[in-house]
């Protein structure tokens, strides 16, 4: 079966599924209908019966798919069916994430739909005082919601304690990956009791993901949703050809346009985000920049800044590309091409959410074409040139001579009348 194939099949499923047929309790879809919830999405019809039954899942979904809530309604309805307080330091669920903002964004889902509940939900981050959580896990908690560095941290004081865990869930776990948290992250399940519910979600499946899932699932489930490709979202797709030198150029031209009203602008380095945003800055750009070597406050800063429209252009590179939920994004740039082409949906996914139309501008300098193909044989299609052209790009500094009166004979080719031959 084809991916086309499949999500019209998941698609026939959600159709006839609603979140009361799931087996849901009432104070949850009383939360699920104040935030507007009207009907579960594919990877939510297909994994919370199982997540309610009590197995154990691995869920291979992108972001924007839905799965926060796919694991978060079936753990706060099994923790709120088994009330037991935890003990000092101690807490019933961890829920680890690859970066701080996402580990937010989880712990604000969590507070959303539990709302009807008494649940007490701690976050454990790095780049914050660790003083004020250790304050909040003295007298435990129902869920942690953490970052594998924080939690670490706090485990190796005795400031954490897993053994009272009954559920885990490992989110972005090819990110994780990425971001060289293995060794952290089996360090936390090896703290885990054996009888336990787990959960593995993770948007790609490479060989070391599969080899993660065995050593911490017992006979899971797998779910796997399949997302329309990009291509076919409401999505515009244009690349500009363009040298390096003339990206910032071009991209001031862009931002002219008012009808880029809130823009993500990505960059491959974090060098390049504060460079980028500093001269948009000084240009008159309402910008803020987000990258790891910000410190955490500087980023909640620069995100709320963003969401609130105090700032017009987010210059990020790819830690904001998953996880980061903000309505409303006009437009998304590539000021750099991603390293991985599977980073590239990630960036993009970023606009045309909740039914909203977007649009994804790329910049493709002399070093990029391979990139570019990577992505377009990835997506199955060629994205729109909006100008220049791959034979027009030089890189920096390396201009073509101009054409000369007289050219080499070498590089002339002469056509010889038919039948002569050069003299011996």
């Amino acid at each position: 079966m084809n991916p086309r194939q499949r999500a019209l099949e998941q698609n026939l499923i959600v159709s006839s599924t609603t979140f009361t047929t799931l087996g849901l309790a009432e104070p949850l879809l009383r939360a699920l209908d104040r935030e507007r919830f009207l009907q579960p999405t594919p990877i939510q019809a297909a994994a919370i019966p199982h997540l309610l039954a009590g197995r154990d899942l691995l869920g291979v979904a992108q972001t924007g798919t839905g799965k926060t809530a796919a694991f978060a309604l079936p753990m706060l309805q099994h923790l709120a069916g088994k009330p037991a307080r935890p003990q000092r330091y101690g807490t019933r669920a961890i829920i680890l994430a690859p970066t701080r903002e996402l580990a937010l964004q989880i712990e604000a889902s969590l507070h959303r739909l539990g709302d009807q509940m008494t649940h007490r939900i701690v976050a454990i981050l790095g780049g914050v005082s660790r003083f004020m959580q250790v304050q909040r896990m003295r007298s435990g908690a129902d869920i942690v919601v953490g970052t594998p560095g924080r939690v670490c941290d706090l485990m190796s004081t005795g400031e954490l304690k897993l053994d009272q865990v009954t559920h885990f869930v490992l989110d972005e776990a090819d990110r994780m990956l990425d971001l060289g948290f293995i060794r952290d992250i089996r360090r936390i399940v090896a703290a885990l009791p054996a009888e336990r519910q787990s959960l593995l979600f993770s948007a790609t499946m490479p060989a070391e993901v599969g080899k993660l899932a065995e050593t911490m699932l017992r006979n899971p489930v797998r779910v796997d949703v399949v997302r329309s490709a990009p291509v076919e979202l409401p999505i515009e797709q244009h690349v500009h050809f363009v040298a390096p030198a003339g990206k910032r150029a071009l991209l001031d031209r862009l931002l002219a346009d008012p009808t880029l009203s809130r823009v993500i602008v990505f960059t491959r380095t974090k060098r390049s985000a504060d460079r980028v945003a500093e001269t948009l800055e000084r240009g008159g750009v309402r910008v803020s920049a987000l990258h790891g070597d910000k410190s955490q406050p500087a980023r909640q800063k620069a995100l709320e800044q963003f969401r609130s429209g105090r700032a017009r252009v987010l210059v990020a590179t790819d830690i904001a590309a998953r996880g980061i939920d903000v309505t409303g994004i006009s437009h998304v740039i590539n000021f750099d091409l991603p390293m991985q082409p599977e980073d590239y949906v990630h960036r993009i996914g970023r606009t045309a959410r909740a039914g909203a139309s977007g649009v994804a501008i790329s910049f493709c300098d002399s070093a990029e074409h391979g990139t570019l193909r990577a992505i377009e044989r990835m997506t199955g299609r060629a994205i729109n040139v909006a100008s220049g052209s791959p034979a027009a790009v030089r890189p920096a500094g390396v201009q073509t001579p101009p054409p000369t009166k007289h050219a080499p004979a070498r590089h002339r080719r002469t056509r010889r009348p038919m039948g002569l031959r050069p003299a011996a």
